[in-house]
């Protein structure tokens, strides 16, 4: 018994899976209905705020504010860091919890913490769950309390039958010095849990980190039995208390903490499915609506709770996808986080693109079909988080779009695998471009695990080699788009040139790169371009009829609505089809001008000739990114001038879908306040929504508005004019001066129709190239609201170290952490991606901080060192020699008191040993002057720190070191024994 209860124990964090027996459950009896999940809910927040005085507080946004460690909120923690790290405000309300409870929205997917990939295969992972919590800060309660009020509320308040729980405890870490969790163990015990039900784990399971450093501790879970006595245990775990009452050091080390806390986390969907008696959280209330509603929308078979292998077709994987993803959509949605780009907005754009594949190919379902499960998810959630009943609207609507723009993609990429797959043989693996030019990362936008899937269910592997060096690619590549540098890559040589001039071939029109507009929701509607090839060239500027199996190759068109880069602005990528064969896909990395022509860098997998008519796809989103901030640069341009006058020139700029930057001729350093001004201006004409105007004229035309901006280069004529909240033929007209008021200026680039789409602007970087010219880095959207957060995030924990110190450090050890605390910041605002301006204000108020804390700490260890030296002289009134321990917090502390020994015993020769925890022991020595020379503190301290296994250095006079040894007693006498031998 014992060994098939440690197996059952070792699988402590495995999903709820169908069990043989779930006897004993209340819910499973005729006599009474299953408690609803909103019964239960109410039910642990009602008892924590009724019964045990808690304060129930709303559950934080999934979106972390101020956090750029998360991609999304994953705990009922999260939220309350600073509380756990000491740097909350004294003066916020935060700083007045005591004991609070909550539930909290979860996201698990992408990052450290992910659980997408297991959706759908089990019947328990999720993206999105609910968190049921309590917390006790500052030592308001601890293990005892927290152990018999989680009891209390699951056997009397749930009425869950104690012989189904088991109970876990940390069991110690002897390589960490710690020993095992007993106090919890006879809390449990003394509560009446059997002996053989309280289980011992080690770290792994029942030690929790925050992070690498930062407050952590032993944590014990409570275990609910699936079996219920019918042969071996099934053991899931329901709910995890940790109790916070060690910090980790930088350098690895545990210290305790000034203030215990107890922190508390119960997945809400596991326990309810306890509950109700259910084989899995897909049985519950809380997603049987859901599973109605997609089986009365697609007309598939009802849901039956099948996996693997006896789940045929995958019916009920994807009904579980579909169910969990689109909670997590409208969660996420209503907190913020809209499908994008990257960080989590990309995460989430991956999540809805796999929804829709599982409905749309798996059961079946119309186009729209998502967005009409929205209502269902508020139905469900709304009373809980109302943020989704005023959101319900939008949420559908984004839903909605980007699954028709999805779909779309998916059903082209299904034909781009089909044809692959007949070019290969029995056991070739699919081609890594391939799938490389399908994915998030290339054209059509398909999530890579979508392709691999596709690819599983017809039995065939994917070059995973090849699919790792082109992510590695792509990570160098955009990591060097931040310091852009101009790549040669295919170009066409002056040969070149004048052979298309002799055949009187005429440059490239990309007149069609401008055709896009606005659909009624707000998305963009880009148009597609048809063209013939009129010559290819190979890498090394040969001109060949045909390529094809894989080559590089330079293609020349006749037309193309590919923006080449120019102007500042990175170049638009995507791909192209042979029109009549949408089977195959050429994608485009980029597009160059090449003495008015336009040359695509193309990689050809099939035959390409002279002569074929091609259909050209530009990568929306990221030429969508582009437009975004090249309208930015020129609200930017406007801003800097009605901040610093108009005497302020660009001198350059450059732009690509992840940041901008903006080189401006100033007369002086830019200010804080300037930046600040400049931010406000941009976000004012954002607020504003105001349209923006394109259009071609006359050079003649713009030689001489007042106010409009133009680069000291060779614009063509006629030239487009960019022109924002102003007609162009209004900001042209001299008697207007309109472009004196508003960002009027000459540009080929490609632009918003509305100045609303930037979202945001923040200068995160500011820089002197040479004197007189600025540069600025600058993020626009998702990146700039999120370097907002940070900002205010960092501010707060600034304002928070001012309060801390102006209250006072009444210990050495409390003025070290605030000092170190300091020092933490201080490294975080120097390297956070956050506004300038706020940046270079919270340096020079961390600089003073840090002044003022180095200085407490000085005066609290002058303090300390003097008191200690009069127990030490009371200790050894005669003598010249000093040997002893003392309990001090660090080195330095502990050579003050040496040295203050010492002035007031001068003939007196000092060693003091000071042990620190997990065995460390810290060593300072002063050698008397009349011993010298022949005794030297260097060589005591170094023969006491040998003799513990450590390192010495120091002087004649005054030395230090460390070691590590248990036996104290024998490093004293080691520590005699030589000074003797030396006097």
């Amino acid at each position: 018994m014992a060994a098939s209860v440690a197996a059952a124990a070792g699988r402590l964090r495995r999903a709820i899976r169908r069990s043989p027996s779930w006897r004993g459950l209340r819910a499973l009896s005729s006599e009474a209905p299953p408690t609803q999940a909103a019964a239960v809910r109410d039910a642990f927040l009602n008892f924590f705020r009724d019964r045990h005085g808690h304060r129930l507080v709303p559950s934080a946004s999934v979106r972390p504010r101020g956090d750029p460690s998360l991609l999304f909120v994953n705990a009922g923690m999260n939220q309350f860091k600073p509380i756990f790290l000491g740097t909350v405000d004294p003066r916020s309300e935060m700083a007045g919890f005591r004991r609070v409870a909550n539930s909290q929205k979860c996201v698990r997917a992408g990052g450290r913490h992910s659980d997408l990939e297991d959706v759908g295969r089990d019947l328990s992972h999720h993206t999105f769950f609910e968190m049921l919590g309590n917390w006790a800060f500052g030592g308001e309660y601890f293990k005892e309390e927290a152990c018999s009020m989680a009891w209390e509320l699951l056997t009397q308040v749930y009425g869950i039958p104690e012989d189904r729980l088991w109970v876990s405890y940390f069991g110690g870490d002897p390589k960490a010095g710690l020993g095992p969790d007993l106090e919890s163990r006879d809390v449990w015990l003394n509560l009446g849990v059997p002996a053989s039900r309280v289980l011992s784990f080690g770290p792994e399971e029942n030690f929790w980190e925050m992070g690498d450093t930062g407050p952590c501790g032993p944590c014990t879970e409570i275990h609910y039995d699936l079996a219920g006595g019918a042969g071996a245990p099934q053991l899931v775990e329901l709910w995890n208390l940790v109790f916070m009452q060690h910090n980790r050091e930088a350098d690895g080390s545990l210290q305790p903490l000034p203030q215990r806390h107890v922190d508390t986390g119960m997945g809400l969907e596991r326990l309810v499915a306890v509950l109700q008696g259910r084989l899995s959280t897909y049985d519950t209330d809380l997603f049987s609506p859901l599973l109605d509603a997609i089986h009365q929308g697609c007309g598939a078979p009802p849901y039956s709770g099948r996996v693997g292998a006896a789940d045929e077709g995958r019916i009920d994987t994807a009904y579980r996808v579909v169910a969990d993803h689109i909670r997590t959509l409208s969660v996420c949605i209503a907190d913020g986080v809209s499908p994008g780009m990257s960080g989590a907005p990309l995460v989430l754009r991956r999540i809805l693109r796999r929804a829709v594949r599982f409905s749309t190919e798996v059961l079946q379902a119309p186009s729209g079909f998502l967005g009409s499960l929205v209502p269902v998810v508020v139905e469900t959630l709304g009373d809980a988080y109302p943020e989704l009943r005023r959101s319900s609207a939008q949420i559908a609507s984004l839903v909605s779009e980007d699954e028709a723009a999805f779909l779309a993609s998916l059903q082209r990429g299904r034909r781009v695998i089909e044809r692959t797959l007949k070019r290969l043989g029995p056991s070739d693996v699919f081609p890594a471009e391939v799938a490389w030019s399908l994915s998030l990362s290339g054209n059509l936008g398909l999530p890579l695990d979508l392709v691999e899937l596709m690819l599983e269910e017809k039995g065939v592997q994917l070059d995973t080699a090849g699919l790792e060096r082109l992510a590695q690619e792509e990570a160098q590549h955009r990591a060097l788009q931040a310091e852009p540098v101009q790549e040669q890559g295919l170009r066409l040589n002056v040969h070149a040139l004048g052979e298309l001039q002799r055949r009187g071939v005429p440059p490239t029109d990309d007149s069609p790169k401008y055709s896009y507009s606005l659909r009624p929701g707000g998305g963009y509607e880009f148009g597609t371009c048809e063209a013939q090839v009129l010559q290819l060239y190979t890498e090394d500027g040969t001109a060949v009829a045909s390529v094809g199996d894989g080559q590089r190759c330079g293609l020349l068109l006749d037309k193309t609505n590919f923006y080449a880069e120019q102007g500042g602005q990175a170049s638009d990528r995507g791909y192209l089809v042979l029109v009549g064969q949408q089977d195959m896909l050429f994608p485009v990395a980029r597009a160059q001008v090449c003495g008015g022509f336009i040359l695509h860098e193309v990689a050809a997998p099939e035959r390409l000739r002279v002569g074929d008519q091609v259909q050209l796809h530009v990568d929306e989103a990221w030429r969508l990114s582009c437009m975004e901030k090249h309208t930015a640069i020129h609200l930017l341009n406007w801003a800097l001038r009605e901040a610093l006058g108009p005497g302020t020139e660009q001198r350059g700029s450059h732009l690509n879908p992840e940041r901008l930057r903006f080189d401006v001729a100033t007369q002086a350093p830019l200010t804080p306040e300037q930046l600040r001004a400049v931010e406000v201006t941009v976000q004012k004409a954002v607020g504003r929504d105001e349209a923006v105007y394109m259009e071609e004229v006359a050079l003649a035309r713009t030689a001489h508005v007042p106010g409009l901006r133009s680069l000291d280069e060779v614009y063509p004529d006629p030239v487009r004019v960019v022109s924002v909240g102003v007609p162009v033929a209004h900001a042209l007209d001299p008697a207007s001066r309109a472009a004196l008021h508003t960002s009027v200026e000459l540009c080929c680039g490609t632009h918003l129709l509305r100045t609303g789409a930037i979202g945001d602007l923040v200068i995160i970087g500011e820089f002197q190239l040479v004197k007189g010219i600025t540069r600025l880095l600058a993020v626009t959207g998702e990146q700039a609201q999120q370097a907002r957060e940070v900002g205010q995030s960092l501010a707060r924990e600034v304002e928070a170290a001012a309060a801390r110190l102006s209250q006072g450090s009444r210990h050495v050890a409390e003025a070290h952490r605030l000092s170190k605390d300091i020092g933490r910041l201080t490294d975080a605002v120097d390297t956070a991606t956050m506004p300038q301006w706020q940046r270079w204000e919270l340096q020079a108020a961390l600089k003073a901080l840090q002044r003022r804390a180095n200085t407490a700490v000085r005066k609290l260890e002058m303090g300390q060192a003097a008191q200690k030296t009069q127990e030490l002289l009371q200790r050894h009134t005669e003598g010249p020699l000093i040997v002893d321990t003392v309990s001090t917090e660090s080195l330095s502390m502990l050579v003050k008191v040496v040295r203050q020994l010492c002035k007031q015993a001068p003939s007196t020769s000092v060693l003091l040993l000071s042990p620190q925890p997990l065995g460390q022991v810290l060593c300072a020595c002063q050698v008397a002057q009349s011993a010298t020379p022949a005794f030297t503190a260097e060589a005591w301290a170094l023969a006491v720190c040998s003799h513990m296994g450590g390192k010495a250095w120091g002087s004649r006079v005054v030395a230090q070191g460390t070691g590590s040894t248990a036996d104290l007693e024998a490093a004293l006498s080691a520590a005699r024994a030589y000074a003797l031998n030396q006097l």
